[in-house]
């Protein structure tokens, strides 16, 4: 084993991490709001938006994440429409075509998983809210919405943590983040177990580092785990004239 070239290709890789990052963190935050819009059309009880969420669920989390990005780098500048439009000087970038495949593919799979954290919210919860007085939107804002988060998230993180590898798929649209500076490496030196190795070990250190995060998320929102701080009574002293006086 090579120390120097590991060190060497450890170097090279690190430059790639903030793009990695900022695709992973861009398209996470992007495809939360996507979902939550997919599940509370499913959850809408109109047939029209309920059959759109279906239709866009089937379509995402049925055909593969590498043949998206395919179709949105180069099959969308086939049409005269889109390289005429005020779309195009965004989606001839690469950077900003790996944002939508990733974006649209994991609001897929999140939408389930936020709609599902819906549906586990007891309903007492809400008729409590409704006895309360509190119109639909604040119920939704104070009550359903953080029992749904903390639901959703130990399923969600999962989906987090596929967001930040799927990240490598942007290197075969000329994307330079961590799995395409390997290639390049790879091309040149010839050596691929190395740098490979490398590679994935700064992918596990990402996903570890996001995992504490979510894991402290969850200890956040959970204030029933947390044990309450132990309750020291105070001793009062009495003094003589006042126990007289008693």
């Amino acid at each position: 084993m090579d120390w120097q070239f590991l060190f060497e290709t450890f170097v090279s890789l690190i430059s790639a991490i903030p793009l990695t990052l900022e695709l992973a963190a861009t398209s996470i935050a992007l495809g939360a709001v996507l979902a939550l819009s997919l599940a509370l059309c499913r959850l809408s009880g109109i047939i029209v938006l309920e059959w759109f969420a279906r239709a866009y669920v089937f379509v995402f989390r049925g055909t593969p994440l590498l043949v998206q990005i395919f179709l949105i780098y180069y099959g969308l500048g086939q049409f005269p429409e889109v390289r005429h439009s005020f779309l195009w000087p965004f989606l001839r970038e690469p950077y900003w075509c790996a944002v939508l495949a990733l974006t649209l593919n994991t609001a897929a799979y999140a939408g389930e998983i936020i709609r599902g954290g819906l549906l586990s919210v007891p309903f007492g919860q809400i008729e409590a809210a409704r006895a309360c007085g509190m119109p639909r939107l604040m119920q939704f804002r104070r009550i359903v919405l953080p029992l749904a988060i903390r639901q959703a998230l130990p399923g969600y993180s999962n989906e987090m943590i596929a967001m930040v590898k799927a990240t490598s798929l942007a290197s075969i649209i000329t994307l330079m983040e961590v799995t395409g500076v390997a290639a390049r490496i790879i091309s040149e030196s010839y050596r691929a177990i190395e740098v490979f190795i490398v590679a994935g070990a700064i992918y596990l250190t990402i996903n570890f580092l996001l995992t504490r995060l979510v894991h402290l998320a969850e200890y956040w929102l959970s204030p029933h785990l947390r044990q309450p701080a132990p309750y020291h009574p105070v001793a009062t002293s009495v003094s003589p004239l006042e126990g007289n006086a008693r």
